[in-house]
C-alpha cells in the first residue's frame, strides 16, 4: 500500500478506534459530530482497504474480530501518537519555554541586553537564555540562533524585524582632560588632541562628520587604540583623550557628569549607528519564547527608540 493511501486512511482509523472505545457507532458519532451511517461507512472503507473484517456486528453490540483486535491496537497507537504530538505542540505554543539563543554585537549585548536578562528569566521561569556576543554579522541558520540583533540603517532583507532602539555615536572627554587641553569647537580642532580610536582598519583614524549636509573628514591620532567601546570609555575616564562612543556605552558617564559631550552640532558618521533591530525568520507561528522576549525588549527599550540626533542634542556641552 502506497504512503498516500495510508494517509487517506488515517481518519478512518481514528474513527474506528473511537467506535471500539465507545462501544457503538451511535456513541462514536455523537462524540465526533457525525451521523451513525457516516461512521459506519468509514469503518467499512477501512475494512475494504485492509481486506479483513474488523468488527462482528450484532443487534446488541459490536465485537472485535481477531484481525480487528490487532488492527485496533495499531490504530490506537496511531491515535495516541497524534495526542502526544499535540502535547508537544502545546508544550511549545501554550507556554513560553525552552532554550532561547540570541545573537548580538558585544558592546550592545553587555550594556543594553544583559542587564535586562535577569528580570526576563524571573518573569519566565521555564525559559533558558543563551546570549551569543559577536561583532561579526551573525546568521540565524549558520549560528544556530533563534533571534539576532543588528545595528543598521536597513534590516536584512528576507527577515522579519522589529526596531528596539536608536543607536547614535557621541564624542566625549572628561572635564579634567578638557581643562588641560582645551575644548574642540569644530572637527578640525581634533587634530591637536589625543583621540582614542578603534584601530581595526586604516580608515578608523579618519573621523567623518556631517553638518548641514556637508561632510568633514579629520585624520586623528592618539596614544591609545582599542577595538572595544567599553575599553575606550575607561580610557576616556582616565583622561587619556577624546573618544567616539555609542551613546548607550557612554550614557551613564554622561548623566553622572563624568564626561562631556563634544561637537553636538556635528553628526559623527559610523557604521555602528542607526537602529538596533531584532530579527528572525518570518513565520506565522513564532515560538512563544521568542515572542515574549521580543515584546520584553521592545517594552523596556521603547523610550530609546527616537531620532538619532536627540540623545546628543539633548545633552548640554
Amino acid at each position: 500500500m502506497s504512503n498516500h493511501r495510508y494517509i487517506k486512511l488515517m481518519p478512518d482509523m481514528a474513527v474506528f478506534v473511537r467506535v471500539v472505545e465507545t462501544g457503538s457507532f451511535s456513541a462514536a458519532a455523537a462524540e465526533l459530530g457525525m451521523t451513525p451511517s457516516a461512521v459506519s461507512r468509514q469503518v467499512s472503507r477501512l475494512e475494504q482497504a485492509l481486506a479483513v473484517r474488523l468488527l462482528e456486528r450484532t443487534t446488541r453490540k459490536l465485537r472485535l474480530s481477531e484481525s480487528g483486535n490487532e488492527a485496533f491496537q495499531r490504530c490506537q497507537e496511531m491515535v495516541n501518537a497524534a495526542k502526544t504530538a499535540m502535547e508537544v505542540a502545546d508544550k511549545f505554543v501554550a507556554a513560553p519555554r525552552g532554550l532561547l539563543r540570541v545573537g548580538m554585537p558585544k558592546a550592545f549585548g553587555k550594556a543594553v541586553v544583559a542587564p535586562l536578562v535577569p528580570g526576563f528569566l524571573k518573569q519566565y521561569p521555564q525559559i533558558d537564555m543563551q546570549l551569543i556576543l559577536n561583532d561579526r554579522q551573525l546568521n540565524l541558520l549558520d549560528d544556530d540562533a533563534d533571534l539576532v540583533i543588528q545595528i543598521t540603517r536597513h534590516p536584512v532583507e528576507g527577515l522579519a524585524a522589529r526596531p528596539l532602539m536608536s543607536v547614535a555615536q557621541v564624542l566625549c572627554a572628561t572635564p579634567e582632560y578638557l581643562a588641560r587641553h582645551g575644548t574642540p569647537r569644530q572637527p578640525q580642532d581634533l587634530c591637536g588632541h589625543s583621540c582614542l580610536s578603534l584601530g581595526e582598519t586604516p580608515g578608523d583614524a579618519d573621523w567623518r562628520f556631517l553638518h548641514k549636509g556637508e561632510a568633514t573628514i579629520v585624520k586623528i591620532s592618539g596614544r591609545y587604540v582599542v577595538n572595544h567601546s567599553e575599553a575606550r570609555l575607561q580610557g576616556v575616564l582616565q583622561h587619556l583623550g577624546i573618544a567616539c562612543l555609542p551613546y548607550f556605552t557612554a550614557r551613564s558617564a554622561i548623566e553622572q557628569g563624568l564626561v562631556k559631550v563634544l561637537l553636538s552640532d556635528w553628526e559623527f558618521v559610523s557604521a555602528y549607528q542607526g537602529t538596533a533591530y531584532i530579527q528572525y525568520l518570518p513565520t506565522r507561528y513564532l515560538a512563544p519564547k521568542m515572542r515574549v522576549f521580543i515584546d520584553y525588549l521592545v517594552q523596556h527599550l521603547a523610550a530609546d527608540l527616537k531620532p538619532l540626533e536627540r540623545p546628543r542634542l539633548a545633552i548640554s556641552t
